[in-house]
């Protein structure tokens, strides 16, 4: 079972999203719960239908299994692999690949959080990495920026091009109507917020929500017998290289270089062709870094990149059309979401905030501190 024989073996033919924002008294399974219904209804599948599952929360060490519980299936593949926000993109591929070898024939992918009203509390199962713990720093927010500190030292990246990432999510958000946030906001006011980690401001990191989310995969060869347009996996790869920032082999490399690289020879494309483009945005600098490493820029390029509204509403390259981390939703893990809004945008569900004629999109998830890249790409049945 090689990578290319995969492309385009799998579609997902149904989505949804489910308590974003401050969910008071929900808990995480609860409000996963609510995402795989809905994603199931958006397909026209049946719960019992479901005999794959990938789970992960940030309160259960084996989620796959709470959930399967709480859902009241038994499937016959499950995982829960947990790699941080990039979870989701590898937990997708398993899913491929399951299908594929016959082990099941619906495999669902699932996210709940109350992180924003649960305080934020993770039940311990965020730890510090033990080396750093020493130094007593600010997780996650120290490590991304010593990241964007050496991409300014090398490159002459401005905190003026990090604001640009916000105000452009900010005004997707503005066009979205299940961002959290949906107000617009200017580049003045974004470099005046508090510095909380220099050189990041509070306006560079993600908000904090509730939220789940839950997408259905399938079999090329079923895709049709739903009533959604479906969306093809048609390549999709991870990486990592380190677990502490203090041991990235590069700070302004990510893996997202090998990750993207094998995505894009596994789909026959490369970035010049996607149309849309979802990128992990937990921090303002992370969508630099994964623009230059993804191929859409050169490295040290990025912060020119985003300048002058290129991926704003308007702007030739759309990036995070969603709103992203730091305008939609960020209930601890992004990357499902990430996906869902590629999806819908090959679908042409996104409204005023649409790209026109999508055919490919890129959804890129990114886990730990800048540890773990993982790249999906995917189309629609014309580019089959």
């Amino acid at each position: 079972m090689s990578a290319e024989n995969l492309r385009g073996k799998t579609a997902v033919v149904g989505v949804a999203q489910a308590g974003v924002g401050n969910c008071e008294g929900w808990q995480p399974l609860e409000l996963m719960g609510l995402a795989v219904q809905g994603a199931l209804d958006d397909a026209g599948i049946a719960l019992h239908e479901v005999d794959g599952l990938c789970a992960t929360t940030g309160s259960h060490y084996f989620a796959s299994l709470s959930a399967a519980e709480y859902l009241g299936i038994q499937p016959s593949f499950t995982s829960c692999d947990m790699n941080g926000g990039s979870s989701f993109m590898s937990q997708l591929l398993q899913g491929v690949m399951a299908i594929e070898a016959g082990l099941c024939k619906t495999v669902v992918i699932a996210y709940g959080s109350n992180a924003r009203s649960n305080g934020g509390n993770h039940a311990g199962l965020i730890e510090t990495p033990e080396w750093e713990q020493l130094y007593r720093p600010r997780i996650p927010v120290t490590g991304y920026a010593l990241a964007a500190a050496r991409h300014m030292h090398e490159y002459g990246t401005t905190r003026e091009q990090l604001a640009e990432v916000v105000v452009a999510a900010r005004s997707w958000g503005a066009m979205n109507p299940e961002a959290f946030v949906q107000d617009k906001i200017d580049l003045e006011t974004v470099l005046g917020a508090k510095i909380i980690s220099d050189p990041l401001s509070v306006m560079d990191c993600c908000l904090v929500t509730d939220g789940a989310a839950a997408m259905v995969l399938v079999a090329k060869d079923r895709a049709k017998e739903y009533g959604k347009k479906a969306a093809y996996v048609l390549g999709s790869s991870s990486a990592t290289t380190h677990r502490q920032i203090d041991q990235m082999p590069d700070l302004t490399t990510t893996a997202a270089v090998q990750s993207g690289e094998r995505a894009y020879q596994m789909a026959g494309v490369q970035a010049s062709d996607i149309d849309a483009i979802q990128l992990y945005d937990a921090f303002s600098i992370n969508v630099i870094l994964f623009l230059e490493d993804l191929g859409f820029c050169a490295k040290g390029e990025g912060g020119a990149f985003v300048s002058g509204g290129r991926i704003a509403p308007g702007g030739e390259r759309p990036v995070n059309t969603n709103g992203g981390g730091i305008s939609c939703v960020h209930p601890g893990m992004y990357g499902l979401f990430c996906m869902i809004e590629a999806i819908r945008q090959l679908r042409g569900e996104c409204g005023d905030r649409q790209i026109q004629s999508a055919e490919l999109a890129l959804a890129h998830g990114n886990g730990g501190t800048l540890s773990s890249q993982a790249t999906t790409i995917f189309g629609t049945e014309a580019c089959l």
